[in-house]
């Protein structure tokens, strides 16, 4: 996936200050998902069915994700400022309101925002907006891969991320070494495979029924995003599938 450069190239980072001054513990290695965002003390909506990651790497960066394109940069974490020397977003084309809210998102933690860490609450603030966020296992622990009905949200070809109308009624469920599920046009079943990051499909068998129209396009994306080799990830409720030139996103309710 092509990476745009908001500030140069990334530099590699020597260390990461003292992060348990002021600002009351370490961030290494956890995942803060948002709580709430207030813009001069008013409440601020994120675009619906999206929500601010924020996961700090034990290699001294920090991955943000606003609900369309990944962030990351190298961070300091030292006197209470999230201090990044550049910061690094993937292209993936998405719809305007998701794309404006990836820009205020970069914006912010380019100005070297605030931080303050509360037991398992992070506030991260720059002039008048605030994010309240929760540690991610506290918030919202991950799924099982196996059991759960994992519902598609988004169809990735190249650097172009789709969001069909009928995707909720695609779904797939792992139980061990079988996938089973439905296009909504055709049920489906096939073996799988698997590691701690990657799935490899086998021959993924349908039903006849003949589709067409928006249908058609989702069963054919479904199906082409569960061939071979691909990794997969869970965040949460949130299922990411990627293979070199195409990817599926999925959620899942409790």
């Amino acid at each position: 996936m092509r990476m745009v450069v908001v500030a140069g190239l990334l530099l590699a980072l020597a260390g990461c200050g003292d992060e348990s001054s002021a600002s009351g513990g370490s961030l290494k290695g956890k995942t803060y998902l948002s709580t709430a965002v207030t813009e001069d003390g008013q409440p601020n909506e994120l675009v619906a069915n999206t929500r601010i990651s924020l996961h700090f790497t034990d290699d001294g960066r920090l991955i943000a994700d606003a609900g369309c394109n990944s962030m990351q940069s190298p961070v300091k974490t030292s006197g209470g400022k999230l201090s990044m020397d550049d910061l690094a977003m993937t292209g993936m084309g998405c719809d305007q309101p998701r794309h404006a809210q990836d820009d205020w998102l970069s914006k912010l933690l380019s100005a070297d925002p605030a931080w303050k860490l509360e037991g398992d609450q992070l506030t991260v603030s720059s002039g008048g907006t605030a994010i309240s966020l929760q540690d991610g296992q506290t918030a919202e622990p991950d799924l099982a891969l196996d059991g759960t009905k994992w519902i598609l949200e988004t169809v990735i070809t190249g650097e172009v991320a789709s969001h069909s109308a009928g995707a909720e009624k695609v779904w797939i469920t792992f139980n061990g070494e079988r996938v089973t599920g439905s296009t909504d046009c055709n049920e489906l079943q096939g073996p799988v495979a698997r590691d701690t990051t990657k799935l490899t499909f086998g021959e993924i068998a349908t039903t006849r029924r003949a589709c067409a129209g928006d249908a058609a396009v989702l069963e054919t994306a479904l199906l082409n995003g569960l061939k071979g080799n691909v990794t997969y990830e869970i965040d949460a409720n949130r299922l990411k599938l990627r293979a070199p030139s195409n990817g599926l996103d999925f959620t899942a309710t409790r």
